[in-house]
């Protein structure tokens, strides 16, 4: 695979987490540089760890996790959805200044599981990780940085319908993982 290629698959990676960040944006109304630096970092580093257990791991992969993973996306994703669907309906005395760190392991394994797959494909293909992995993170963590700006741009409108719009795109990317 040529660096071309791994960057345009760096780029397709990273769109699961710009998504995923554009749609918290729309949650928060302080704490956006924390926000965005703490989504981007993770998004960041589980796209550019899961493509190293990927490559490492192929054989044991192929086997026994491959033929779950479409599913637990779409369970990680969905659960996210909801909870921001049910959130959106509750009344709040004190609002969210970070998200905390449970929901962003959630976030960083559920948006990095097609990275899992990219390092079982760099494996097959022969290329070596190490730099993959460094483009693959560093692409991830700037694409959720610009999604996460860009969900700012859309705070204008209600809040109560972004949230509710940000828990179905969260549930569609889940749906999406399934197919």
């Amino acid at each position: 695979m040529s660096y071309f290629e791994i960057f345009v698959l760096a780029i397709a990676l990273s769109i699961d987490a710009c998504i995923v960040s554009f749609t918290y944006a729309l949650k928060f109304k302080k704490a956006h540089f924390k926000n965005s630096v703490s989504l981007s970092v993770y998004t960041g580093l589980f796209q550019a760890l899961m493509p190293l257990f990927g490559y490492y791991l192929t054989n044991f992969v192929k086997i026994y996790i491959e033929p779950y993973s479409k599913l637990i996306v779409f369970l990680i994703f969905t659960y996210l959805g909801i909870k921001f669907i049910l959130e959106s309906n509750e009344k709040r005395e004190n609002e969210l200044h970070a998200i905390n760190t449970k929901t962003l392991l959630l976030i960083g394994i559920a948006t990095s599981i097609d990275a899992f797959s990219a390092g079982i494909s760099l494996s097959l293909y022969g290329n070596k990780i190490f730099k993959p992995t460094i483009l693959i993170g560093l692409i991830t963590f700037i694409n959720s940085a610009l999604g996460y700006f860009a969900g700012l741009k859309f705070k204008k409108l209600p809040s109560k319908f972004l949230e509710i719009s940000g828990g179905v795109l969260l549930i569609l990317l889940g749906i999406k993982a399934l197919f």
